[in-house]
């Protein structure tokens, strides 16, 4: 951690970086502003009563990923969620389809005409998910018009906050530092980590300044010093853990012929292919909570945003609440499942073969071609399978205790439900950063000496 802040110390006194820190913070503030920009035709108090319980739904994770702005229908309220889907989506289709794959493959001009697509279509799923979300804000009866002009100018807001951020990303990306969405998200789950623990600090300082301290109420504050206490030790070790695990890493040691080329010779070098134990990220968590959260998210579509009282509805209700067993079975499975899935479609073990076989490159003790190829396959999996299991933990552990605390009524517990992918991401972004701002001093440093 000392060595991170070191870093962004260090990089402050490079002017270059400097300047590149100083627009992504702007860019930041500016983001953050747009999250309060309220949109029109919207009751603020009637939301508030329409996401009091959508802590249980991918409404609730939304809002997590979108910094409290898709519970308060402001400006930038569906998120970089659009953005994040039309990328996946391009992701998948760039191996279904040929000519898109080719595309990818055909150098510079391939990849600008293929982020050109994805900017399109992010605008189209800005349009169709802003429409959703209005007809969710009409059902639920906060619209104080419900005229059809109203409902224009609200899905046009929505779309349009939804570009506006697409736009700052890539911003970020041309004249900043890290990457732009990642930052983006990163801001907006640290967003929610003042109000929590001021919430903690009052219900620790407002029995105390207020004069009334019973026994009861001096056993509720020491309740609350230790609960705090706890949660904090146990987040330290779980960001360590974290962090361990983000840099953790298979080496397949690799062998390189020697080969001469006129009067030089090439080659006959060792070095090793670099297999991270979290090659996924954090997608699989985002992929499993999407998933699991489907039922609970159409009932409050079908019952304008409340829980329902009674039927069959309550019991679905219960079963897939982030309290309930099943929740959190399905969940691990799911990111199991998602981890394999995810690497499925972005590492190809036959092309990392070949590529090492057309530089002359082997790995000790096995034949290139298809040995090669199984021989990777092999440690994949091996590999995927402590990455999803790391997720997994990692993803269910806060919903665990969330789970005990709910049945125990320890409610200052049930805050943290989702807490394992948010601190996925903000270490994932801190750490990525940190290596972005590392390159490109240690690059700056090289152009220096041969300058």
């Amino acid at each position: 951690m000392s060595g991170m802040f070191a870093t962004f110390r260090n990089a402050f006194k490079i002017p270059e970086l400097r300047s590149k820190l100083i627009f992504t913070l702007i860019v930041v503030i500016l983001y953050r502003l747009g999250t309060a920009i309220p949109v029109p035709f919207i009751d603020p108090v009637a939301m508030s009563t329409l996401f009091s319980e959508a802590g249980d739904t991918i409404f609730g994770y939304l809002n997590i990923l979108s910094g409290n702005a898709f519970s308060q229908a402001t400006l930038f309220a569906l998120g970089i969620g659009p953005y994040i889907t039309s990328s996946i989506v391009m992701q998948l289709l760039t191996i279904a389809i040929p000519a898109l794959e080719k595309l990818q493959k055909s150098g510079e001009d391939g990849r600008k005409k293929i982020t050109q697509i994805t900017r399109y279509l992010t605008v189209v799923l800005g349009v169709i998910t802003g429409y959703g979300y209005y007809v969710t804000l009409a059902n639920g009866g906060v619209l104080t018009n419900r005229h059809w002009f109203a409902g224009i100018v609200i899905v046009t807001c929505y779309s349009a906050g939804t570009s506006l951020i697409m736009w700052l990303g890539e911003k970020i990306n041309e004249s900043g530092i890290g990457n732009g969405i990642s930052i983006i998200l990163f801001a907006n789950i640290v967003s929610r980590l003042p109000s929590g623990v001021f919430g903690q600090i009052s219900n620790i300082i407002y029995p105390i300044t207020s004069g009334n301290v019973t026994g009861n109420v001096a056993g509720a504050v020491a309740f609350e010093i230790l609960t705090g206490l706890v949660i904090l030790s146990v987040a330290l070790v779980i960001v360590a853990f974290v962090v361990f695990m983000s840099n953790a890493e298979r080496r397949l040691s690799v062998q390189y012929s020697k080969r001469v080329v006129g009067r030089k010779m090439y080659g006959g070098q060792s070095t090793y292919l670099p297999m991270k134990v979290n090659m996924s990220g954090v997608m699989p968590i985002i992929f499993a909570s999407s998933m699991v959260s489907i039922p609970i998210t159409v009932i409050s579509f079908t019952s304008g945003g409340q829980s329902p009282t009674g039927g069959f509805t309550r019991v679905l209700w219960n079963l897939f609440s982030t309290t309930s067993p099943l929740y959190i079975v399905l969940t691990f499975a799911f990111i199991i499942a998602f981890s394999y899935f995810y690497i499925a479609i972005s590492f190809n073990p036959l092309e990392v073969s070949n590529n090492l076989m057309k530089n002359g490159g082997f790995i000790p003790g096995i034949r290139p071609g298809k040995p090669t190829t199984a021989y990777i396959t092999k440690i994949l999996n091996k590999i995927v399978l402590i990455g999803g299991l790391f997720l997994g933990a990692v993803a269910v552990f806060p919903l665990i205790v969330n789970a005990v605390s709910s049945a125990f009524n320890l409610g200052t517990f049930g805050a943290i439900a989702f807490g394992g992918s948010s601190l996925l991401i903000v270490v994932g972004v801190a750490l990525e950063t940190t290596r972005e701002i590392e390159a490109q001093m240690t690059m700056r440093h090289y152009k220096g000496f041969l300058e």
